[in-house]
């Protein structure tokens, strides 16, 4: 018991020192953080984020070995998906915005400044614009481009810049040049050659004559390990059959049964029309039957090829039980197997046959096979109905599909615009194209030059010049500008009709926004305001821009491999 007196002593001549606050068994936190959640929130996403992209150092063996030297002869990689982000992914929008609306020239220029600016374009902006004018067959556009961006530029591309490229070569019949660019893949590029590229290559091969080479092609892809693709299988057998060589094409599709459990029926599709072609439609008609026995789940892109078939050799039947069965099988979001082409395609069949409460019919089918199946109609699927009114002049009911499409919380685009404007115009209904025109500009949607000249042409040559100089006064309001040519188009007609108070108000909307002036329509404002009376005013007013008239955009059609 001794100790324990001594240590109550102890104790009583020195007392312990009060306890501190119980909050220093809290943990210390910084104030970076506004609560304890948000932070473990923090730490959640940087351990997530280093789930996907480990750094670098733990991909070594040895975490504390520095990391090993960069190789300078090492080939650049392309962008990813992540580099189309912030600035680089608004001018791609931009981009993008400017082809939708048809003006290649304008997103072509955008495209190739942003190359001097300090937001660069990604390789996917670049790929969009040169495929774009590949597919308006402005070939050597799209070569002259790929070189700009990839070879002056120094932007990396990727397999679909050289799939791109290729396809054109092809295309031209330059299929030697698309066999270099396919060898400077194999040699240099830090990826391979994917099946689209073999696919362009084939195509091309077969479309000059040469398809014993591309028969080699298609053995030098699988001899590299890759899959066997339907569609190169399908260039081949497409060819075979051109000759006459039925033996050859059906060995071809044996081989490919045999390599793949499921191939592309886009190749019984092949088979199919050149059989109807021979007028064995017979023949044709089991070669689809075999196909559907497999059971096969059939994609959109797939089903439609047949579907097209059927409809150009008159199979109505069999068209139409297939249209029902990609319906049934619709089964979103484990499957879909209709798309808004799908229904195009029917529809277009229905108006070719002049039936037009049909086509509405199969139209309106869109979710009506099953309540817990519904396909939501896109925006082409609506336009595609509105063109199809309008050019059959049934504009009220072409307008009722465009009402319904806003009311269905789409975004009509330039086409859905263009159709009914167009279809006014041609039923001189000019007030009703004015209207729709103030909406387009309402809509922010880009006006290309070509089109607005149309349209303003056409109203000037019918005395609603003033109403031209309204809608240009409202496009000046918006993001997308006028393109100068439309003011020199209105500005003329406003001096034919001596309306220069209109006119006064367009130049000084041009000075404003700083787009000059054509020495013919100087020419034209000199003379109009002159002879009114007005010409010190409109001296004043051309003076106002001290340099000369420069384009805000290259004319239609311009050249820019310069």
């Amino acid at each position: 018991m001794f100790p324990y007196r001594l240590l109550l002593r102890h104790l009583s001549r020195h007392p312990a020192a009060p306890s501190p606050s119980p909050s220093f068994l809290l943990p210390h936190r910084t104030f970076a953080f506004s609560s304890a959640e948000e932070a473990a929130a923090e730490r959640r996403r940087r351990k997530r984020r280093l789930r996907i992209e480990p750094p670098l150092h733990a991909l070594r063996r040895d975490p504390s070995a520095p990391p090993p030297p960069r190789d300078p002869n090492a080939p650049r990689l392309p962008d990813s998906t992540s580099a189309l982000v912030g600035p680089r992914l608004s001018l791609h929008n931009r981009v993008q915005s400017l082809i939708r609306a048809f003006d290649l020239d304008a997103a072509s220029v955008v495209a190739r400044h942003s190359t001097f600016s300090r937001t660069r374009p990604t390789v996917f902006t670049c790929n969009a614009i040169i495929a774009s004018m590949y597919r308006a067959k402005r070939y050597e556009d799209a070569i002259a481009l790929f070189q700009f961006f990839f070879n002056q530029s120094n932007i990396v591309p990727n397999v679909v810049s050289y799939n791109n490229l290729i396809n054109t070569h092809c295309d031209m019949g330059n299929v030697d040049k698309g066999l270099e660019v396919y060898r400077h893949i194999v040699e240099n590029a830090p990826f391979s050659p994917s099946s689209v590229t073999y696919r362009h290559l084939t195509k091309g091969l077969v479309d000059t004559g040469r398809i014993d080479d591309a028969l080699e092609l298609l053995k030098e892809m699988l001899g590299k390990g890759h899959g066997a693709d339907s569609l190169v299988f399908n260039n081949l057998i497409k060819g075979f059959l051109e000759l006459g060589n039925l033996q050859k094409a059906e060995e071809l599709f044996d081989e490919l049964k045999g390599r793949c459990l499921v191939y592309d029926g886009v190749v019984n599709a092949t088979f199919m029309e050149w059989y109807f072609k021979q007028g064995r439609d017979m023949e044709a008609l089991e070669s689809y039957s075999s196909l559907l026995n497999r059971k096969f789940r059939m994609v959109p892109a797939t089903s439609n090829v047949l579907l097209e078939v059927l409809l150009k050799y008159g199979q109505m039947k069999e068209a139409w039980d297939m249209f029902e069965r990609m319906l049934d099988d619709h089964t979103p979001p484990t499957f879909q197997a209709v798309n808004s082409d799908t229904f195009n395609l029917m529809v277009n069949n229905c108006f070719k046959e002049g039936k037009i409460e049909e086509a509405l019919t199969t139209f309106r089918k869109v979710g009506t096979k099953s309540t817990c199946r519904p396909f939501v109609m896109d925006v082409a699927g609506y336009n595609n109905m509105i063109v199809r009114y309008c050019e059959h002049g049934m504009l009220v009911e072409g307008y009722s599909i465009f009402q319904e499409l806003m009311s269905k919380s789409l975004s009509p685009d330039v086409t859905s615009y263009r159709a009914l404007i167009e279809g006014y115009l041609k039923a001189e209904r000019f007030e009703d194209a004015v209207i729709m025109f103030h909406k387009m500009v309402d809509a922010n949607l880009w006006v290309v030059a070509s089109f607005g000249n149309k349209v303003f042409e056409e109203l000037i040559k019918n005395q609603m010049t003033a109403d031209c100089a309204r809608i240009l006064t409202n496009m000046s309001k918006k993001d997308h500008k006028p393109d100068p040519s439309c003011y020199e188009v209105v500005l003329k007609g406003l001096c034919n009709e001596k309306a220069l108070d209109e006119a006064s108000g367009l130049i000084e909307l041009m000075v404003k926004h700083g787009i000059g002036f054509t020495p013919s329509l100087r020419e034209t404002l000199t003379t109009s305001f002159g002879e009114a009376g007005r010409r010190e005013e409109i001296d004043r007013q051309l003076n106002a821009l001290q340099w000369g008239y420069v384009p805000r955009y290259p004319p239609q059609g311009a050249s820019l491999r310069t």
